[in-house]
């Protein structure tokens, strides 16, 4: 439980501190591209970013290392996966959002309002709650339909949102944001049920539908994330990532992988697992603000930050 614990908080400070970073090469890439819409290239027909415009944002120094630590995080998260109870592995992950509040201050300039710094303590106790109740994870191993049907989710969850979002264009930002975390709570989940690990077996890994279920939300995750960050706020794209990547995943380990809270403790789990996503819902909704005031794709290409 202890090492659980201490992946997860590593891997939460190095998916915050990647998010931050890769906020500000997409934001480089939106000023960019904010300045091509005279000529009518860089953006879609519903004002969103263009494919060439995210491709050019992750080619950034600062997403590149904000990458790396990602990568970095997802091992560290892939072991508190095994680890932990998957209601508490992904929301303490997820408690990135701390993190990347934080630092949103000093690397883009932003100022957090009363509520979001209210809603992000919340959110911290939440955790605190989740970490008291919590009891021993459940099983990792389930019907192998239900590994297809994760693939099969993954895939469709991720091309359908990207076409969503691109349509959306400049107001997608939350909706990329959680269908982002949807795909890193499908990433969770493939992790969990993985086969091939314990004992490994390397015919069995690679045979096995949930490590390309973990390829799609993944890869597919990232780059709706990079998209809301492209045109919205931060701190809003992020808690509606949080969203998406804790109820899912925390439903599926307690109702079909075994994952339970101490006995007695059951309505301590159930209250501060509610409590977290409400509070990041409130990270999001009142951070909507953040995109227009500071300009996260502006309309003239001057700088973003005031």
């Amino acid at each position: 439980m202890i090492l659980g614990l201490v992946t997860a908080v590593a891997a939460s400070a190095c998916y915050g501190t990647g998010s931050v970073l890769q906020a500000v090469g997409s934001r480089r890439s939106a000023r960019a591209e904010a300045a091509a819409k005279g000529s009518g290239t860089g953006v879609t027909e519903h004002g969103g970013p263009s494919l060439s415009s995210t491709a050019k944002a992750v080619v950034t120094w600062e997403f590149i290392l904000g990458t790396v630590l990602d990568f970095i995080g997802f091992g560290l998260g892939a072991l508190a996966a095994r680890l932990l109870p998957l209601f508490l592995s992904q929301t303490i992950i997820s408690a990135n959002l701390v993190i990347t509040a934080v630092l949103s201050i000093k690397l883009l300039g932003l100022r957090l309002k009363n509520l979001e710094w209210a809603s992000i303590g919340v959110l911290c106790g939440a955790l605190v709650l989740l970490a008291t109740a919590a009891g021993p994870e459940g099983g990792h191993h389930v019907e192998m339909a239900v590994h297809w049907w994760l693939l099969g989710v993954s895939v469709v969850l991720i091309a359908g949102g990207s076409l969503i979002v691109r349509r959306l264009g400049s107001s997608g930002a939350i909706v990329a944001g959680l269908l982002s975390g949807l795909g890193f709570g499908a990433l969770g989940i493939g992790v969990r049920i993985l086969n091939g690990i314990e004992p490994f077996g390397l015919g069995e890994l690679a045979s096995d539908p949930a490590l390309y279920a973990i390829l799609v939300g993944g890869i597919g995750g990232m780059y709706l994330h990079t998209v809301a960050l492209q045109v919205g706020s931060v701190n809003g794209a992020t808690a509606a990532l949080v969203v998406g990547e804790t109820v899912v995943p925390g439903a599926v380990g307690v109702l079909w992988l075994g994952d339970s809270s101490r006995a007695g403790l059951g309505w301590l789990a159930a209250f501060g697992f509610l409590l977290a996503v409400v509070s990041a819902v409130g990270v999001a909704y009142f951070g909507q603000e953040e995109a227009e005031v500071h300009g996260a794709q502006p309309k003239t290409p001057e700088p973003v930050h005031r």
